[in-house]
């Protein structure tokens, strides 16, 4: 406690959509009000560090902005006209809208739908129980990081990997597929301690020089879309140069004979022409890792924004099996710790009212869903109903001119639960102020660690914000949708979801504040073997019967061993640039849009184009571009960098729709095809024309 009157420091974990889940120290003041925010020491992966946006939460969850009663439109959509109303007049109307949606159209004319604006499983999942109970349309989880989850799963057999502090004993960590500076600043905390306390290197692999690969000691830097080329011709040099080792490749993998075979033809020239680094770079970087027994590769979400996304995490993840990197503390491979929660969220969910016979709709085709596309409708009836909790699709779902037309329907009845009037508030017909996650009880578990926790209501909500379970609490009576889980507080449900899931009870764990679930040393090396039947790592991979999701996309195209699969959208004569539209620091998707020190930080939406390009296109730095494809266009401000290769855009993501001159957000550009093999939404995978704009 602080001797300070009025202050205390409480713990919590940071529930947004980032796999540090940050464990956290957090000034309450005379129990009402928040002050700084810090990374608690008290967890050994956080260690005490936190990124500035969090850091700065009070300026969040005190904001004047803040939703805090109940409204219901009064103008025509979109218009921003609300009027107030009560609880009872909100809840009430929805209850009757979707009730009516059923009676005409059937029970899948509703659907509820979510995402990750926190990472409480209470919060978060709680509507599906919802959803399950009434029959509602039920909902895929397409839009982050199943391309990624798979390419991983593929290789070792489940996702988890090597404790992610390791890294603070590695000799060469390498930082592939994520700008951890701007998305998980953990990531940095143990890499650098690796750099400062034994002089190990960093390398980083990326589309273009960010603020992770500056802090690099190795700068990789690829042509979208192209990770897997690069990996093969790593691979390529470290058989050719005698750096595989042979004794591990035997003992724990499938096929090493027939990969070395394959990667006969994938020499480094061959790489370097389609990933665009240079020979002697993609020889310098294999001599690196295949010297350095002690080399950890930290994977990240970057590999699930394209269309081989998994196919390319696959050969990324391949290469500590060939060099035996396994074998070492502080060696091997991380992306997500998955598998170790074993959480049981039966009861969050309602997994006993589940009816497989209920369609499941696509989240990354929303768009589709709401236009009457047949395909994305799943060959049934249209939406006319849906409850918009955790996510803001009218801003980060692709296919935006899409997803506008579709929610501008008339017919379509929408309530959204939300924070602050974000582009999809404004686009509802009743709006719900929701709390924040010092406001509530939930459960947390850290994707990119290895720790569970509890995170306790801290404060009170303002004015009249309810929680996610409140509202799915008031409209299940209202519905008449009976499950325990409706009559249940939010620490009830997480004292049984802990029991179900064989992690003890609520009181123990918040005793604990951080339970460290980390396997030991073997079995986070596979040193007994990999999840697979075979026990061996996998080289050639069965994409046609993945250990989990829904099989959707070019599945029989998907090559077996590692490769470039020439799946992305190529630029062409119309399209002639490929564009990334890579993670922001100062937001998280469009959380913390609204808070202005990261509108300060961030500034209007801009765009990177090399300096030769923006020559040949007669752009300045700071002019207004147009950019566009048969999706739909978005104008922002052209800023010259020469850190990406010729031909690559980089709009680092995602800004409001009004920061875009013309109010149309770079989701206009990003696609909603399904990505094999079980589903995805490619958002840096985006072929696009550029001109000048008048």
């Amino acid at each position: 406690m602080n001797k300070h009157a009025g202050l205390s420091i409480r713990h919590s974990t940071c529930p947004h959509d980032c796999p540090s889940a940050c464990a956290l120290d957090v000034e309450v003041i005379d129990g009402k009000s928040i002050g700084r925010v810090r990374g608690s020491k008290l967890q050994t992966y956080t260690a005490g560090v936190v990124c500035a946006k969090v850091a700065r939460y009070a300026e969040r969850i005190h904001h004047p902005d803040r939703l805090m009663y109940p409204m219901r439109r009064t103008g025509p959509k979109g218009s921003g006209q609300f009027a107030r109303i009560s609880w009872d007049e909100a809840l009430d109307e929805i209850a009757a809208r979707f009730n009516e949606a059923e009676r005409a159209f059937g029970s899948e004319a509703v659907w509820p739908y979510y995402y990750a604006g926190t990472m409480g499983l209470v919060m978060r999942d709680g509507l599906n129980r919802l959803t399950h109970v009434k029959k509602y349309s039920r909902f895929y989880s397409t839009i982050c990081a199943n391309i990624a989850r798979i390419g991983f799963a593929i290789g070792t057999g489940k996702i988890a990997g090597v404790d992610p502090r390791e890294m603070g004993v590695s000799d060469l960590i390498v930082i592939w597929g994520t700008n951890a500076v701007n998305t998980q600043v953990n990531v940095m905390t143990h890499a650098s301690r690796a750099k400062k306390e034994r002089g190990a290197r960093i390398a980083a692999v990326d589309v273009y020089n960010n603020e992770t690969v500056k802090q690099a000691d190795i700068k990789i830097i690829l042509r979208p879309g192209t990770d897997g080329a690069f990996a093969c011709g790593v691979m390529h040099v470290l058989f050719r140069e005698g750096l595989a080792d042979r004794a591990y490749l035997e003992k724990y993998t499938d096929c090493p004979a027939e990969l070395e075979a394959h990667l006969q033809s994938r020499s480094p020239e061959w790489a370097s022409a389609i990933c665009g680094v240079p020979v002697s770079e993609i020889e310098a970087f294999a001599r690196a890792v295949g010297e350095t027994k002690r080399t950890f590769f930290r994977l990240g979400y970057g590999f699930s924004r394209s269309r081989n996304g998994a196919a390319q995490m696959h050969a990324a993840l391949c290469i500590p099996a060939v060099t035996g990197a396994w074998q070492y503390e502080g060696g091997g491979a991380f992306f997500n710790n998955a598998a170790i929660w074993h959480f049981d969220e039966s009861i969050i969910e309602g997994h006993d009212a589940i009816d497989q016979n209920v369609r499941l709709l696509d989240q990354s085709k929303i768009g589709r869903v709401l236009t009457g596309d047949a395909e994305a409708l799943r060959g049934g009836g249209p939406v006319k109903a849906m409850l918009i909790q955790n996510t803001n699709p009218m801003a980060v779902a692709p296919e935006q001119a899409l997803v506008r037309q579709g929610f501008a329907r008339e017919d379509l009845f929408v309530a959204v639960h939300e924070q602050f009037m974000t582009e999809t508030a404004q686009m509802a017909d009743i709006v719900l102020p929701a709390t924040m996650f010092m406001e509530h009880d939930d459960l947390y578990y850290g994707g990119g660690h290895q720790h569970i926790s509890v995170g306790p209501k801290l404060i009170d909500p303002p004015g009249e914000c309810r929680s996610n379970h409140q509202v799915l609490q008031a409209l299940a009576l209202r519905l008449g949708a009976t499950h325990p889980g409706f009559t249940m507080t939010p620490r009830q449900l997480i004292d049984a979801t802990l029991k179900k899931s064989s992690h003890g009870d609520i009181e123990k764990l918040e005793a604990d504040l951080w339970r460290d679930l980390q396997p030991d040393f073997r079995t986070s090396h596979y040193l007994d073997g990999f999840a697979h039947a075979d026990k061996k790592f996998h080289f050639k991979a069965d994409w046609a019967h993945p250990p989990f999701g829904k099989v959707m996309g070019a599945v029989e195209k998907m090559p077996q061993l590692p490769d470039h699969w020439a799946i992305i959208e190529e630029a062409d004569a119309a399209h002639p640039f490929r564009l990334a539209t890579s993670p922001a620091r100062s937001f998280l998707n469009t959380t913390f849009n609204e808070t202005p020190s990261s509108q300060a930080r961030e500034g209007r939406a801009s765009v990177m184009i090399h300096p030769m390009d923006a020559a040949s296109l007669d752009v300045a730095d700071g002019d207004a571009v147009t950019l566009g494809n048969t999706r739909g266009e978005t104008t922002l401000i052209a800023r010259l960098f020469d850190g990406v290769r010729r031909g690559v855009l980089v709009a680092e993501s995602v800004h409001p729709n009004s920061d875009h001159i013309g109010g149309r957000g770079i989701n206009m550009l990003t696609g909603a095809d399904a990505v094999a093999p079980i589903g995805g939404a490619a958002f840096h995978d985006n072929k696009v024309w550029v001109k000048k704009a008048c």
